[in-house]
């Protein structure tokens, strides 16, 4: 599985973004389980909030792609861990 994340807004207003293939992760079900929970039922409604994070989290597996937005306030532990992941590859 291959995730794609991007980061926009905050306070400075900035964007980065990020990629992960999970199939080389010692923890990838982890990872997969939680991104495939993330795309097919996304916590909250996804608006921005002033001085607040949006993500968009694209998955891909195989030929499928899922997107989806979410806001920073929406996020649960698993989420953002997920996220922060792999805005923090190399």
């Amino acid at each position: 599985m291959f995730l794609k994340v991007s980061r926009s807004g905050g306070f400075a207003g900035l964007q980065t973004s990020g990629e992960l293939d999970t199939s080389g992760e010692p923890d990838a079900e982890v990872l997969e389980a939680v991104a495939v929970r993330l795309t097919e039922q996304p916590p909250g409604t996804g608006q921005p909030q002033p001085d607040r994070y949006v993500y968009r989290l694209e998955l891909t597996a195989g030929e499928r792609v899922t997107a989806v937005v979410l806001a920073e306030q929406d996020l649960d532990q698993d989420a953002a861990w997920l996220l922060e992941r792999v805005l923090t590859q190399e």
